[in-house]
């Protein structure tokens, strides 16, 4: 067999970097259930009609087809394609379950995504993301849109991770100002201005003249709105001293004042209202977040969601929501690379137990089931050699004790080899520093 060579933009953790990851997923999963979010796993696939109904994504959804067609099975696996975000397999599963569901349904979904995009620092093509989503039937209240960017500023300030910084905007805003100044286009406008910080304003403008038909007028106002940002309500009075008036346009400014105020109450300087904001997918509706991780601002957002109202309908039935997702792959990656994140040591085992001679394995296996049904991790010597090679097998390992089994009535000891104390100890009593008894991550 040939030497195999890495696939680009599918990454694979070496087991200390998979620990970092477990602990972060952990502290995740326990402050969304802190909030009252329930568990769900959706399919990897949907088909793809649904898939790319909402947004820009058509160039990047991975398709999904059998090597050796089935000419007399169902028709339709040609139409698959895997997801490229949670949000839209979730609005299928809610239509699908809502008679089973108790509404406002909240669902949090720690699961991998596909997006044919090009690999780059921090990019993916298969990726792990962490969403909380709130639906409710025909209404939702505004007050969950403030919620998001607090349970996501929870969880990521459990993390030993660099603060962030929550951006917030309201798609009502954008709308109703690109009405308010005669663009008949506001979804390609809001498109044009979402790609601000890819190729900066020049080149915006353009694209609002190509894809909006923006007036030079027009895009120099458009610009002018997205330079907007406050930590307060204050950016309101700035949206409005533009000249700029729409009813659709008041209300967007009135919910993203309830958000920022909310959040300044609660957590004071997470969230900044940022009018560059846009999110490219067409399904948003209302309030939008992207976070930025203070430090990695270059690499843009690692967290990012909104309001839909739309995308969970079919007929008279509609479930709009609100919901926000953490990229924790691309979290992890720039963290990664830029060794920041670390784990005190490479495996989980906290004890090695010793093995005098293969004769007697036994009884240190039955050490090893003493320490394990107290909670500490252990392992058992893989071979019989001398103490010092086993104690060596430990310290490459990075495992802080090694169990010598008593012989001929003696009392079993535990070694810390890192200060190379020796005690007598019982498997059954004996427990190591809370410090030692896990990896530490940070």
């Amino acid at each position: 067999m040939s030497k195999p060579t890495p696939i680009s933009g599918f990454p694979e953790w070496t087991p200390s970097q998979r620990m970092i990851e477990q602990f972060v997923l952990d502290r995740i999963r326990d402050t969304f259930e802190l909030h009252g979010f329930a568990p769900l796993e959706t399919r990897a696939v949907e088909p793809l009609d649904q898939l790319l109904r909402k947004g820009e994504t058509s160039k990047e959804v991975y398709l999904i087809r059998r090597l050796q067609a089935d000419v007399d099975g169902p028709a339709g696996d040609d139409a698959l394609g895997l997801h490229f975000d949670l949000t839209v397999p979730f609005a299928r599963y809610v239509l699908e379950n809502a008679g089973r569901l108790q509404f406002p349904f909240r669902r949090y979904q720690i699961q991998k995504v596909w997006r044919g995009e090009r690999p780059q620092e921090g990019r993916y093509r298969e990726f792990l993301q962490a969403d909380i989503d709130i639906v409710d039937r025909d209404t939702l209240g505004a007050h969950h849109e403030a919620e998001m960017p607090l349970v996501i500023g929870d969880a990521l300030g459990s993390l030993p991770i660099p603060p962030v910084r929550i951006q917030v905007n309201n798609r009502k805003i954008c709308e109703g100002f690109y009405r308010g100044i005669g663009l008949t286009d506001p979804e390609a406008a809001l498109r044009a201005v979402d790609k601000l910080d890819k190729i900066g304003p020049g080149r915006v403008a353009d694209l609002l003249a190509e894809t909006a038909g923006a007036s030079e007028a027009q895009a120099k106002a458009c610009l002018a709105l997205a330079e907007i940002s406050a930590p307060d309500a204050s950016f309101g009075d700035a949206v409005r001293a533009l000249g700029v008036s729409d009813p659709l346009l008041d209300e967007g400014i009135e919910e993203l004042v309830r958000v920022v105020e909310t959040a300044a109450d609660h957590s004071p300087g997470l969230c900044v209202a940022d009018l560059r904001i846009a999110r490219g997918l067409d399904y948003y509706t209302g309030t939008v977040y992207e976070t930025q991780m203070i430090g990695y601002e270059r690499f843009g957002s690692v967290c990012s969601g909104g309001r839909y109202d739309n995308l969970a309908s079919s007929g008279t039935a509609r479930f709009p929501g609100v919901g926000i997702s953490i990229g924790v792959t691309r979290l992890l990656g720039l963290l990664f690379g830029a060794g920041a994140l670390s784990v005190s040591r490479d495996v989980p085992t906290c004890v090695l137990v010793a093995v005098v001679n293969e004769e007697q394995r036994g009884a240190s296996n039955r050490v090893a089931d003493a320490l394990r049904s107290r909670g500490i991790p252990t392992e058992v010597s893989p071979s019989a050699a001398k103490f010092g090679k086993q104690i060596r097998y430990a310290e490459r390992r990075g495992i802080p004790y090694v169990w010598f089994p008593g012989v001929e009535g003696a009392a079993d000891e535990v070694k810390d080899i890192r200060s190379g104390g020796q005690v007598a100890a019982a498997a059954g009593e004996w427990t190591p520093p809370r410090e030692d008894l896990k990896p530490l991550v940070g």
